[in-house]
Formats: structure tokens, sequence, C-alpha cells
């Protein structure tokens, strides 16, 4: 006889066993980015479409666990619970009760729920939070818990519910944490840029980890960090854990098994071919200390150097790509300062590394305008910053 709850059976039912929809939110312009990455990892998905701010594709459990641990773009991963309409509080209640959250959430989890909302009857964010809250709460306390739930009593989940024209869509989150946030980095730089952002400007520059790449004014070593994760084959969610081990349908050896899958294809370069430098010594040794405990030292070289001072034939004969984020003269510099060092910047590039592809980080559009060479120019927001 089957030693499996009557609960469990239903959760191998509807959410284990069958398709469901998943959302993966991106920035905003790297949707088309973020779709051509999932194909390239998963042909099969179904019915893989941008849609404003994401991606939503069509999959099992297994397609979820593999988006989180190899997609280097997204921000977040969400499956979709419910849809259904409702323009009065006591429609909503009755239409969140209607969920079966035990499928999803286990008693005990620490939920937040997040609202949005547009020409909407049911506007107060807050309020529709709350009778999410009480209803989710109401329910799962008619559930006895077994052990699995009393193991993660406490874990966080987030919910999120977002109204269009009084229609509301609800959906779990996934990942957790954001994406952006491996596991790698403990340190900070002083204007860092976010990992995600790092990732989609070097799959843009066509870097894919097989070539040299400069990272001449470092930082927190975000694009080292990414390069080499590139370079030796390692999935972006590789050091971290994600919201999806805290659910009802987790299955700890499936999980084990994609992440053996992903480590067969783990490569060790023989050689060093990311180049990070800065003059500011103290962020260098805190990317070294960073490199070394993470075993990238074979693919990641620091050292402690202007790049004014720097010839690429110094590191490599080989062309490649060179990530430079400067100062913006915002948070870091003076912006008179930064103009003048980018316009420096840009004639250090054109003398000496002809040949190479560029990743540039420009404050404005109309700087990135002044390069004096053939660019592609992608707007991004950055920390409430508009940055080209």
């Amino acid at each position: 006889m089957s030693s499996e709850s009557p609960l469990f059976k239903r959760i191998k039912r509807h959410v284990i066993g069958r398709e469901r929809t998943f959302f993966a939110a991106t920035a905003p312009g790297f949707e088309p980015l973020c779709l051509q990455e999932l194909l390239n990892l998963q042909p099969a998905v179904g019915n893989a479409r941008v849609t404003p701010g994401g991606v939503e594709f069509k999959g099992r459990l297994d397609d979820c666990y593999r988006a989180n641990l190899n997609l280097r773009v997204p921000n977040r991963i969400l499956m979709r619970i419910s849809a259904f309409k409702s323009s009065n509080f006591r429609q909503l209640e009755k239409k969140i009760d209607d969920t079966p959250w035990e499928l999803f959430l286990h008693p005990g989890s620490l939920l937040k729920v997040h609202v949005a909302t547009k020409h909407c009857r049911l506007h107060h964010s807050a309020a529709i939070s709350e009778r999410f809250q009480k209803t989710i709460a109401n329910q799962l306390s008619g559930i006895k818990p077994d052990e699995k739930s009393r193991k993660i009593a406490n874990a966080e989940q987030n919910i999120f519910a977002r109204g269009m024209d009084d229609r509301f869509n609800v959906s779990i989150d996934s990942s957790g944490d954001l994406l952006y946030k491996r596991g790698l980095k403990k340190h900070t730089g002083k204007a860092p840029l976010r990992e995600t952002i790092a990732a989609a400007a070097l799959l843009l520059a066509g870097y894919e980890g097989s070539q040299p790449l400069i990272d001449p004014m470092c930082g927190a070593g975000t694009f080292s960090l990414e390069g080499a994760l590139l370079a030796k084959r390692i999935p972006a969610g590789w050091f971290r854990d994600f919201a999806f081990a805290g659910w009802p349908s987790y299955l700890a050896k499936r999980w084990d098994y994609i992440k053996r899958q992903a480590q067969s294809g783990f490569v060790t370069p023989k050689r060093p071919i990311i180049f990070a430098s800065d003059t500011d010594g103290d962020a260098c040794q805190r990317l070294k200390g960073c490199v070394e405990k993470y075993s990238l030292s074979d693919a990641v070289s620091v050292c402690q150097k202007d790049f004014f001072d720097l010839a690429p034939r110094e590191m490599t004969d080989q062309t490649g790509v060179i990530c430079i984020n400067p100062p913006y003269g915002r948070r870091l510099g003076q912006k008179h300062d930064s103009q003048k060092i980018f316009h420096a910047i840009c004639d250090k590039l054109k003398s000496d590394y002809y040949g190479w592809k560029l990743v540039l980080i420009a404050p404005s559009r109309k700087l990135a305008g002044t390069v004096p060479f053939a660019t592609e120019s992608y707007p991004i927001f950055h920390g409430g910053l508009k940055l080209t």
C-alpha cells in the first residue's frame, strides 16, 4: 500500500504532475534576451512569449527548478496560482478562499503578500493584502502540520497579486531573494552593478566564456564574477537557495539530480582568461578573497592597477570583451569629472583596444552618443538611475 498522504497525492496530481504557467520577471528592455536564454536552456518549454515585464512560459516543476538555477537575466520566477475577477472585498475573500492553498504553502509559512492594481475598484493594496493574509491563514489552520511543515516553520514565502481592470492574477514566488543575489558576493563596492544587468550586458556583447574578458574598473567585481561563471559553465544560481525548497511540492531528490546534471558540465580553464583590476587596493583584496573562496582562481586574475596604465597585451594576445562601469558623478565622484573620465576612457579604448568588443555603462544616452566608434545602445534602470 502507498504511504503517501491524501494531501500529497493531491499535490502530485495538481502541482507536480501538471504543466503550469510561470513568469520570469525581468528589468525593462531585457525581455527578449530572457526569452532567448530560456529557449536555449529549455527548447521544449511550452508557449514561451514576451509579455510586459518578462517572459511567460508553460512547464513542469522541473522547468521551474532549472530556470531558477540557470537563467542569468531574470529577477525572479513566479508560478501562477489563480486568476479571477473581483470588484468588492466580499467577492475577493471568496475567490481567495476558493484556492486550495495547502497545495502551495505549508502551515506556518511566513507569508508576505505584494499587491499592485490598476483601473480596479479594489485599489487599496494594504486592505487587499490583509484579506489574502487572513483568508489563507484561516484555510491553512485546518491543516495538521507534518514533519516537513514543522522543519520549515517560519520559512518566508511571497505571494504576488496583480490587478488590472478588476481582474487579478495571483502567483507564488519560486525564487525567494531576487536572482541577482547569486550567493557569491558578500562584499560590495561604492556603486555596484546588479549581477542580472552585468549578465545581460555580457550576453548582449556576445560573451560566452571562451574569450578573454578585461574588467579594469572592477570595484566589487560583478562583471568578473559573472564572466567566471560563464567561463566555468557554472549556473547563475549554483551558490544560493530558492523559495521553492519550502513548498509542499518540493522534491529534494529531483533537485539534487538537476544539480548533478548541471555539475557534469562544469569546465576548468587551463589559465585565467578574466582579468580584474582597480586602483582601489582594498576592493581588489575583497574580490580576490571571493574568487579564492569559491574556487574561481583558475578563471580570474586580480591585480591593483590603473586602467589608463594598462595595456591588453600585458594580459593576453587575443581580443575579447572589455567591461567598464565608470563613476557616474552621482553616487561616486562629481558629474563634471565623470564626463571627463568617460571621454578619456573612450580615447584609451580607441587607441589600445582595436578589435575588442565593449560593454560600457554611460550615465546618460547623450553621453553614450559621444562614443567615437560603432555601438548599440540599451537603456537600463539601476538603483533609481537611468543609465545606458
